[in-house]
């Protein structure tokens, strides 16, 4: 695929944003998968996107904070949470890559209900904790509900270097300039805009992971191929608009 993928993956200016998060102290942990794997857990009029023929999970525990509509500013306590989620990397018709998201933990009951009933996002209700010692975090997570009630993750990395130039595949999972959703019958796309990703090394000390296979997705049986840390960026969601199911191109 050459560097298509990195090159196309560049941000729209939000102008008008409906949405503003602020995504810090994340943790990106990703595993490569054939795209026939995952095919048939996209949205309609979307196919796994893919860097040289693979594509990949990816479980990304983080701290969200000041969630708010519009411009903002976001809510200090509603609005900061801890988040878990286990994404999938999607295409549509017009070029545009994005996230799904399988599943989507969060610590406040209130954003995951506007979540899971507003946007149709899949956000479970969980008990979450994020712990910092020195380099090392720990992101800890049980859920709540609904069916799926008692998946835990544990994980626990140690921060290492900045990263001066990101590689392919590092810019390939972390490049995302919006997400693919179904939302009443159509799949829409959402997009975002931020600053390019303050990116880290990062080294992971353990990982003990339920989240994954409650998503449908089959157990990563090795370690992640790629485990890269940010302290984060300030995100702007713009307007949506719906993927034609005409122009997918081969799904």
């Amino acid at each position: 695929m050459g560097i298509e993928p990195i090159t196309l993956s560049t941000p729209r200016p939000v102008r008008r944003p409906v949405l503003v998060q602020g995504w810090h102290r994340l943790t990106f942990l990703h595993w490569p998968l054939e795209p026939e794997r995952v095919a048939g857990l996209l949205p309609a009029g979307t196919r796994p996107d893919t860097l040289d023929g693979v594509t990949y999970v990816g479980l990304v525990p983080f701290l969200m904070r000041g969630v708010g509509l519009g411009a903002g500013p976001g809510l200090p306590y509603l609005g900061t949470f801890c988040e878990t989620n286990v994404r999938l990397y999607s295409v549509d018709g017009q070029g545009r890559r994005g996230v799904v998201f399988r599943s989507l933990d969060a610590a406040r009951l209130i954003p995951a209900l506007v979540g899971r009933l507003g946007v149709r996002l899949p956000y479970t209700w969980s008990a979450m904790h994020l712990r910092r010692a020195g380099d090392v975090l720990t992101y800890s997570c049980r859920r709540r509900h609904p069916a799926t009630a008692g998946a835990t993750s544990r994980v626990v990395v140690r921060t290492g270097r900045p990263i001066v130039e990101p590689t392919r595949l590092e810019r390939f999972l972390t490049a995302r300039w919006g997400l693919h959703v179904t939302w009443h019958g159509r799949t829409v796309h959402l997009p975002n805009e931020h600053e390019p990703w303050p990116l880290f090394r990062a080294e992971l000390l353990h990982l003990d992971d339920g989240l994954i296979t409650a998503a449908g997705l089959p157990p990563m049986t090795r370690r992640p191929v790629s485990v890269l840390y940010s302290p984060g960026v300030a995100v702007r969601f713009g307007t949506p608009s719906v993927v034609s199911p005409r122009t997918h191109g081969g799904r």
